[in-house]
């Protein structure tokens, strides 16, 4: 595929808005996977070169989390490793369900999520009561793992759904579960991107301006999370899940296929 300027109209832009709405709150893909369907890519390439942008833009949010001092490492990288499995197990499960089936879960979690992020009160930096370290590394890894198949099996919301299961489960603030979910959520995007890379599904001559975009935007996104804390990434969150259950809706009503 030879890529025109209406690509990169298309692509750059909204690659932008979702990485920084990623590095926030999680869900970006919902914005730039379609993206890239819009721009004429085929599915494959498509989500070969979303994950490619979406590596190297989670990266970014991820050295700016860290280097602020925004990541609970005993959460992040059990978790992390917790994804890379049950995103395995996810990705083999799905070749037995109907898209049908996977929207209808999508359906059902996205209200629950949403009634979590209103009735529970989420920790903030000031007042975390961190758990005792082997159930904090028992628990992500769990989280992690859960998710991953998530991932795996349906994939749009898991950074969100990350983020919420942090602070409820292990009462660690917004702010930080962000972060920790960007290390999570890196974890099996590398992962993926290796099989696109393998299979030659990555269209680097749009993936590479669109990589560029994805840093900004996530750069700009944890700028903004750090910056602006938990009240911030709630709003974010609220986006997300709004779109992703409007995005479910159509679909399933045939309005749109992406």
């Amino acid at each position: 595929m030879t890529p025109t300027v209406w690509t990169f109209l298309i692509v750059c832009p909204l690659v932008f808005l979702a990485g920084f709405v990623d590095a926030v709150a999680g869900g970006g893909g919902v914005i730039s996977l379609p993206a890239y369907l819009l721009a004429g890519l085929p599915p494959k390439l498509a989500m070969g070169t979303n994950k490619l942008a979406n590596g190297c833009g989670t990266a970014t949010s991820v050295l700016k989390y860290a280097r602020s001092g925004k990541i609970a490492w005993d959460c992040a990288l059990p978790a992390a490793l917790g994804c890379l499995l049950g995103a395995t197990g996810g990705s083999s499960l799905a070749i037995h369900l109907s898209d049908h089936v996977l929207k209808i879960i999508i359906l059902a979690a996205l209200p629950i999520a949403a009634i979590i992020l209103v009735l529970v009160r989420h920790k903030t930096d000031g007042d975390e009561k961190q758990l005792p370290r082997a159930k904090t590394i028992l628990y992500s890894f769990l989280i992690g793992l859960v998710l991953g198949v998530y991932d795996g099996l349906i994939g749009p919301g898991t950074g969100t759904f990350l983020t919420i299961a942090f602070s409820v489960i292990l009462g660690i603030g917004l702010l930080k579960s962000s972060g920790c979910a960007r290390t999570a959520n890196l974890a099996s995007n590398v992962a993926s991107l290796v099989v696109f890379l393998i299979n030659g599904d990555v269209l680097f001559s749009v993936g590479i301006p669109a990589i560029c975009c994805s840093m900004l935007g996530n750069w700009l996104g944890a700028r903004y999370a750090i910056h602006g804390g938990s009240k911030r990434i709630r709003l974010v969150m609220f986006f997300v899940l709004g779109l992703l259950f409007l995005k479910t809706i159509l679909e399933l009503l045939g309005v749109i296929n992406f």
